[in-house]
């Protein structure tokens, strides 16, 4: 091309052109109509409805105008710009805008004023261009001032200013485009759910900080909304209270749980353990039995071993005289001779029994007759002394 480049710009699908055919940023709000008319260079020749779905030239956009009050501008708005915006491949979406004058008078009191109805417009995507002050019913000369090829507006006949269709005029020309009404919302809805939940909202701004005087509420009412709010202040923790207590008893259930499972476990564990040990085969038992063994073992006394010669009983040894006389109680002998003859028949006595083994020597004994037990060798001495 020569001279300027066309440069184009898209979001979500549409490319977004002044009236002259290039493109505008979206960093930008949309701009206001001229007191004057439009500023369009080509010449300006109504289009059919034909001609403009086949499309126009780059420097012929279809201007298409949608009008409305647009009071607490909101999705649905927004869906009718939409779909009037993409009515035709090229198109330019002028939107007019009535001010507070001719709203009060046919419709209604407004919650926004109409500079704020005029900047929420601006500031919607679809929208190429906004007119202030727009008139109730279109007529042939504000028509032919802005250029317009196409009116868009739900075909559900809108009586008013005295006419059952405002727009029946603009139908008969074959100028009208068609777009769909959102259901389910509405101006209209916005405000009956405000007037239906007034007392809601007022207690709501009351404690963002709005003064009684603000918001038209009388003293009473001021003072039952407050102390309403604290109510609802005080339910409000107790619900806290109460999502915290049931947040609470549920992890003590589940460590409970947890806790009883444990200690199913290690009673197991520990039955499991003491029938090993101390039950009928255990651990114990054995032990036991092995320990009780050895110990009658340690206490019964050894047998001989088979074959050895057993040993002779032990000969019961004859008192010796001293001890007869000491046990006997028999009184000694008077004279060396007689104590001599009893000794001598003893030793006799003793020899014959032993078979003529010597027998060991005679223990000693402390008193006066100490001196007279002897060994047999010596009692032959003692003897010859004595005769």
């Amino acid at each position: 091309m020569v001279g300027r480049k066309r440069r184009e710009r898209r979001s979500n699908g549409l490319v977004l052109r002044d009236s002259r055919g290039f493109c505008k940023t979206l960093t930008e709000p949309a701009a206001f109509a001229e007191e004057g008319s439009c500023q369009c260079r080509a010449p300006h020749e109504r289009l059919t409805i034909a001609q403009a779905r086949r499309g126009t030239p780059v420097d012929r956009p279809v201007r298409v105008y949608a009008d409305g009050i647009f009071d607490l501008f909101h999705s649905g708005h927004a869906r009718a710009l939409m779909q009037a915006k993409n009515l035709f491949p090229n198109g330019y979406l002028i939107v007019g805008v009535c001010s507070d004058e001719l709203t009060h008078k046919y419709k209604g009191f407004t919650v926004m004023t109409e500079e704020e109805r005029y900047e929420a417009l601006r500031h919607c995507r679809y929208v190429d261009e906004v007119v202030r002050d727009a008139p109730w019913t279109l007529t042939p000369e504000f028509l032919e001032k802005h250029k317009i090829d196409f009116v868009a507006h739900d075909d559900i006949p809108y009586s008013s200013a005295g006419s059952e269709d405002v727009y029946r005029h603009i139908k008969e020309a074959g100028m009208f485009a068609p777009t769909q009404r959102t259901e389910g919302i509405s101006t209209s809805d916005i405000i009956t759910r405000i007037v239906r939940d007034y007392d809601v909202y007022a207690r709501r701004n009351l404690q963002r900080g709005y003064t009684a005087k603000e918001l038209n509420v009388s003293f009473i009412n001021e003072k039952k909304y407050r102390l309403q709010n604290q109510v609802d202040k005080m339910k409000e923790k107790v619900k806290n209270v109460e999502e915290k207590s049931k947040h609470f008893v549920y992890k003590v259930e589940e460590k409970s749980h947890d806790l009883i499972q444990k200690w199913e476990e290690k009673s197991r564990e520990f039955i499991g353990n003491f029938l090993e040990l101390f039950g009928p085969d255990g651990t114990w038992k054995q032990v036991f039995q092995e320990r009780s063994g050895r110990m009658l073992q340690a206490l019964s006394p050894r047998q001989s071993p088979t074959g050895s010669p057993t040993r002779s009983p032990t000969r019961e040894r004859s008192p010796s005289p001293t001890s007869r006389w000491l046990f006997n109680k028999t009184s000694p002998p008077s004279s060396p001779k007689a104590a001599s003859a009893s000794v001598s028949s003893m030793s006799e006595g003793e020899g014959d029994e032993k078979g003529g083994e010597e027998p060991p020597a005679l223990e000693r004994t402390s008193g006066p007759t100490a001196s007279l037990i002897r060994a047999p060798s010596q009692t032959s001495s003692l003897r010859m002394q004595v005769s």
